[in-house]
């Protein structure tokens, strides 16, 4: 047996609202509210990143997972594409901030949004070979979009942490599934600040067809059905996709709605299917299980199964829900404090 031994998320108190956005560029909010079920949205502050994101996260999984030996954590991987520094790992920052061991090994994952569920993949793979007891894998982003640009709209901030293990689990890995392919839907090249992307295809030909492809594999290769679980989460670049997905593989409202963060939370990129793993796992009951399927363009999806255990019910409330986390204490802001905070003005001194 291997799987989650503790888990924790961490999101900005900051948020702005669509119309915000919309005022500025003329834009047609109720499109945004209607048509992709987006009404505000989380922005980091100035001294929030990817790191700091990551070490509050981190924090609130290891206070889930029962006072374990942070020296027996043998890996951290962050998937993150907002890492602070292009040449210099946020690992090692975050191993340091929760005092794990030198002796570890470190590693920062990329895949557009789907470096978290990657890096929540190899460290599952770690301790189902014996190689240590924990790893630690973290979602974290502060996305970006462009001014103006329909990414602005739903490029949000927050992390999601998992500690995998074999012993003492919240929620135990029945089955895991990758479908990939070179789709070129969406990219930031080096130096460019903001990413692009090919408008139509992010839809059908990328999100869709690879986030049924892995679904659809892993139900055939555990021999399940949707109806077989209690929730379901999947990646969510805006709230309509994952809803629509969801239902056209045969799942339904009830089973996303836990999970179902974007339309108050925003696209988080990494984060995003990771952290409505969070906001499930906060609600559900043992013996429930849950299917899980990330998307990163490029493109990929993870598929997850898991079971939940007895222990749930002894550690949910040792950190914050991640559902508290997102509706209580938000401080909404302007486009011009929010154009300050994601620094697209900058002050000249």
């Amino acid at each position: 047996m291997a799987g989650i031994v503790g888990y924790g998320a961490h999101l900005p108190r900051h948020r702005i609202k669509v119309e915000e956005i919309a005022k500025v560029w003329g834009a047609d909010a109720p499109s945004y509210k209607k048509g992709l079920m987006l009404r505000e949205k989380s922005v980091p502050p100035p001294d929030m990143d990817t790191i700091t994101l990551s070490v509050e996260a981190a924090r609130n999984a290891l206070r889930r997972a029962g006072g374990i030996d942070i020296k027996d954590i043998g890996a951290i991987y962050i998937g993150s594409e907002s890492h602070p520094y292009a040449v210099k790992p946020s690992g090692t920052t975050v191993a340091e901030a929760i005092g794990a061991t030198p002796d570890i090994h470190c590693a920062d994952f990329e895949f557009a949004c789907k470096a978290g569920s990657e890096a929540m993949y190899v460290a599952l793979s770690h301790v189902k070979a014996g190689e240590m007891k924990y790893a630690l894998a973290i979602a974290a982003d502060t996305s970006q979009g462009a001014p103006s640009d329909a990414l602005e709209f739903s490029a949000a901030a927050g992390a999601g942490a998992f500690i995998m293990g074999t012993e003492n689990l919240v929620a135990e890995i029945l089955y895991t599934h990758s479908y990939m392919t070179d789709m070129p839907d969406f990219w930031r090249r080096e130096h460019q600040f903001y990413p692009q992307h090919g408008g139509r295809f992010t839809g059908e030909e990328a999100y869709f067809a690879h986030t049924k492809g892995a679904s659809k594999a892993i139900l055939e290769k555990s021999g399940m059905k949707p109806t077989d679980f209690a929730y379901a989460i999947f990646h969510q670049p805006n709230g309509k996709f994952p809803q629509r997905v969801a239902l056209e593989l045969g799942f339904t409202q009830k089973q996303i709605d836990p999970g179902w963060l974007a339309p108050t939370l925003g696209n988080t990129y990494s984060g995003a299917s990771p952290i409505g793993l969070t906001a499930t796992l906060d609600v559900a009951k043992p013996d429930d299980l849950i299917f899980m399927c990330s998307y990163g363009s490029g493109a990929g999806s993870d598929a997850f199964i898991w079971k939940m255990t007895d222990r749930i019910d002894e550690v949910r409330d040792k950190a914050v829900r991640t559902r508290k986390l997102l509706e209580e204490n938000q401080i909404y802001v302007d486009y011009g404090t929010y154009a300050k905070f994601r620094h697209k003005i900058i002050k000249n001194d």
